[in-house]
């Protein structure tokens, strides 16, 4: 119950920053919804392995190269979503951190006591 909460606020903050931010749009709330399932597998399975490729250059930049692999990410997930664009990497990178931002204070929400 809890992972369909999430993903259905994700797919409502995915709407909502494409209103707010210039370089994304999100046709439907059907497309976020797809949109919102597909980043979490794809965080799930594919970052992962990506963050252990790039860890020289995520421990040389302190951390900093994640935040290009969670755009990178997005702009793969936009590549083939249809409904979902993105204008470029500095939109994703923006995009990864609001949504970060979002979720993180909506675990804190749902933790249980």
């Amino acid at each position: 119950m809890k992972l369909i909460l999430r993903l259905l606020l994700n797919a409502v903050i995915l709407i909502s920053v494409a209103y707010w931010l210039s370089g994304v749009q999100v046709d439907s709330f059907y497309v976020a919804l797809i949109t919102a399932i597909i980043l979490g597998l794809v965080n799930a399975v594919i970052r992962p392995v990506l963050i252990i490729l790039t860890l020289p250059i995520t421990i040389l930049t302190l951390g900093l190269f994640t935040l290009v692999v969670n755009g990178l990410l997005i702009l793969f997930v936009a590549s083939f979503v249809q409904g979902f664009s993105v204008d470029g990497l500095l939109t994703a990178i923006i995009l990864s951190l609001i949504m970060w931002l979002a979720s993180w204070i909506s675990n804190s929400l749902f933790i249980e006591q």
